[in-house]
């Protein structure tokens, strides 16, 4: 099987601003993905609700070599990432299809990408 991220970028104020009527819909939606997943064999390995941006620690080295860390997001933009889950799969397309269940009208969309896999690199454990 493949794994695969599936990345969950959104505007963290829709959660903030959210009633929690909304927020009890935002969770079922993600318990029917999470339901359809297995339904359909894919396999969730991991994931999480990640806090909000503005508790970002950005770590960056200076050119003279020294470890430089400052607070917040590295991008300002209206979106950030919020979330992601791990899943193993043998069928991407309806990875991609079932994906669809937390994207929303307004726009948000869902990245998936391949997980590297290096447990046949010499070296790597």
């Amino acid at each position: 099987m493949t794994q695969y991220a599936v990345l969950l970028p959104g505007d963290e104020s829709t959660w903030e601003n959210a009633t929690p009527e909304q927020r009890a819909e935002m969770y079922e939606r993600h318990g029917e993905f999470a339901r359809v997943l297995a339904e359909r064999g894919h396999k969730v390995t991991g994931g999480a609700e990640l806090t909000h941006s503005r508790t970002t620690q950005q770590v960056r080295k200076s050119a003279g070599g020294d470890v430089l860390v400052t607070d917040g997001p590295y991008a300002e933009t209206v979106e950030q990432l919020t979330g992601f889950y791990t899943v193993e799969t043998d069928d991407l397309d309806d990875l991609l299809q079932v994906c669809g269940i937390l994207a929303n009208a307004e726009g948000a969309s869902i990245e998936v990408r391949e997980v590297v896999d290096h447990s046949g690199d010499a070296g790597m454990s």
